[in-house]
């Protein structure tokens, strides 16, 4: 009866935190204007997708293809085309702005040098997204405050100084438990290589599988000593302010 009794009450929690999603979005929508939700492609962002497509159309989605996704990203994708049509804009990288960076870096030079991984980061993630979003009033993301200490700072809804547009982040408050509580629910499709105890994926060489005790992101750029590794759409996380 107590198993039957927590469930219950997980299952009217996230009613209610889906709900006030929904609310968070329609009112992004009606403030805002054109709204783009920036996909992960992770188990926050099956969630959001879910809700966006299923309740929030007016919201585009778009994500990122760098270049060194891993395989089973790429089938994730094809689940979600079937699931919800082509509702995902898939964006690329400038071919010769890629181009310039290996020749100056090297195939894999991001491991060598911070500013070198840094660089890669911008040049397959930030700028494509900032170039897509121009135009748009306000991105959505799939961050929690669990995952880092600079995350954990964040506001629902900020000024977004670093990329000219609202950011804002419904998923904040949600804990890992109930974005699978969400996802085994709506028996969501999810990609494979969280069951690999991958928490966080990003490109491929530069995801691990977290250990046993280990922080959800050590396993992204796990060679670089921060505490807050960001491949840069997030790095203004703390400069975001409420307006």
């Amino acid at each position: 009866m107590y198993g039957v009794a927590v469930g219950q009450l997980l299952t009217l929690d996230l009613e209610a935190k889906t709900a006030a999603i929904r609310e968070l979005l329609a009112g992004c929508v009606r403030d805002h204007g054109r709204v783009v939700y920036a996909n992960s492609l992770g188990a926050e962002a099956m969630v959001l997708t879910d809700i966006i497509c299923t309740d929030v159309p007016a919201i585009d989605i778009v994500s990122i293809d760098t270049g060194r996704l891993h395989e089973e990203t790429y089938d994730l994708l094809e689940k979600l085309e079937r699931r919800y049509g082509n509702r995902i804009r898939i964006i690329y990288p400038d071919a010769g702005e890629l181009s310039t960076l290996i020749a100056a870096q090297g195939i894999n030079g991001f491991f060598h040098r911070p500013e070198n991984r840094a660089a890669c980061c911008h040049v397959r993630k930030v700028v494509p997204f900032q170039r897509f979003v121009a135009g748009y009033g306000a991105w959505v993301t799939g961050v929690r405050r669990e995952q880092s200490k600079s995350r954990a700072l964040l506001e629902p809804l900020a000024w977004d100084a670093e990329h000219g547009l609202y950011k804002v982040s419904p998923l904040l408050d949600w804990t890992a438990e109930q974005v699978w509580a969400y996802i085994r629910t709506r028996k969501l499709p999810y990609n494979a290589l969280h069951d690999r105890h991958y928490p966080s994926i990003g490109c491929a060489p530069c995801t691990r599988a977290v250990q046993a005790g280990e922080d959800s992101r050590a396993g992204r750029w796990w060679w670089e000593s921060s505490e807050a590794r960001e491949c840069g759409l997030h790095r203004g996380a703390r400069a975001a302010t409420a307006r």
